[in-house]
């Protein structure tokens, strides 16, 4: 027998805004969104209702860069960061989600990564992976990216690669194509995004890398994901041209605890719109899970932090609470950009045919009801779901 949820009288942001609409889901899909939906239409089925009036309606988060199974280690093994939790993900109104390696390419593994990827989808909610780390050549599962992406149904991409940086292993220009090619090959192949998401460094030009290999090859500069592109000042400026060409991803989670150097996300978004960069290149994640280290001109480690995925949310509201954003365009950056991105076609959008993947917000935008793939995990402000050792 088929399960039916109806969230009904909802303010929806699909993420375009559709008015007050009703909402129904069966097992993991939304199959209908109207004025008004009865019920009783539906003869011999249970149908849970969820009563939204004042509430609005967005699509869940995707978190498309995170360190599900633990990442860090900068500072020695103590200093080692532990896996996500299920609530993490819960707390942020997320209900996707994107795993990495990152630093420690040596001691992690992509299997793990894998597992962990495994793991969140058991417990409720969509995960999917990146294939290496920061080194170049890259840790793989099967022994070759395009294999990765060709054959495990987890792998979207490769990454996260390290550019720019005093901990990447600098590739020629060689190089990088050859793994954004393989990348591209197996994505073809496994019907993927094959994307690479980068990790951009303090260096200073840090995006001459990918320009020297898109103008060495017949790469587009939307083969590669580069991130952490608000980290400071000169490569905010700098990816303010890229963008045009380009995808930029914004990072959430370490702008608190380094205010002094981060530009902070949410006006880093509308200063990259305001510069002509198009909305539809920018995306936002959190990098939670990693470790956040901060080194001195000398290279020596003076501070480290970790952040979380709810950060992305709380952005998202600042870029319409205090950036003016329409909320239907803030949502953009952390829905539907990052589907269409990475070749996620049921996600990121209130729409039929989609995964019902749903999160009601109140008007003083707390989370109230969580939905992943049709199965509630918050109702009314308590989790309904979590981790298996949580």
């Amino acid at each position: 027998m088929s399960m039916f949820t109806l969230i009904a009288n909802a303010e929806v942001y699909a993420p375009d805004y559709m008015e007050k609409k009703d909402v129904l889901v069966c097992n993991e899909t939304i199959i209908a969104i109207g004025d008004s939906i009865n019920p009783k239409m539906l003869p011999d089925s249970e149908v849970d209702i969820i009563d939204a009036t004042g509430l609005k309606l967005i699509p869940g988060l995707i978190d498309a860069h995170v360190h599900i199974a633990g990442a860090g280690g900068e500072g020695g093994p103590s200093t080692r960061t532990p896996e996500l939790q299920l609530s993490q993900l819960i707390a942020g109104g997320i209900t996707t989600v994107i795993g990495c390696l990152g630093t420690d390419g040596i001691t992690r593994s992509p299997e793990a990564v894998l597992m962990k990827a495994k793991s969140l989808r058991a417990e409720g909610v969509s995960a999917w992976m990146y294939t290496g780390s920061y080194q170049v050549p890259t840790p793989t599962i099967t022994g070759s990216i395009a294999r990765d992406l060709a054959l495990i149904e987890e792998v979207i991409g490769a990454g996260e690669i390290a550019l720019s940086d005093h901990r990447s292993s600098w590739p020629t220009t060689a190089e990088l194509i050859r793994l954004a090619e393989e990348a591209r090959v197996g994505g073809m192949l496994g019907g993927k995004a094959g994307i690479v998401n980068i990790h951009m460094g303090d260096a200073k030009n840090p995006f001459q890398p990918i320009h020297d290999a898109v103008s060495q090859s017949e790469l587009s500069y939307r083969q590669f994901h580069p991130t952490h592109c608000n980290r400071n000042d000169y490569i905010f400026e700098d990816a303010k041209k890229y963008g045009k060409e380009g995808y930029i991803d914004i990072t959430a989670s370490s702008y608190p605890y380094f205010p002094e150097y981060e530009v902070k996300p949410s006006r880093a978004i509308v200063e990259l719109v305001r510069a002509g960069v198009p909305l539809e290149h920018i995306t936002m994640t959190s990098d939670a899970n990693g470790s956040l280290p901060l080194f001195d001109k000398n290279g020596e480690l003076v501070r480290l932090e970790m952040g979380q995925p709810k950060s992305i949310y709380n952005e998202m509201i600042d870029i319409h609470l205090k950036e003016g954003l329409p909320l239907e365009k803030a949502l953009t950056v952390v829905t539907s950009n990052v589907a269409r991105i990475l070749k996620l076609k049921s996600k990121g959008k209130v729409q039929v045919g989609t995964d019902a993947d749903l999160v009601c917000i109140n008007n003083d935008f707390a989370i109230v009801h969580i939905i992943a793939k049709g199965k509630i995990l918050l109702r009314e402000g308590v989790a309904r779901a979590k981790g298996t050792y949580e």
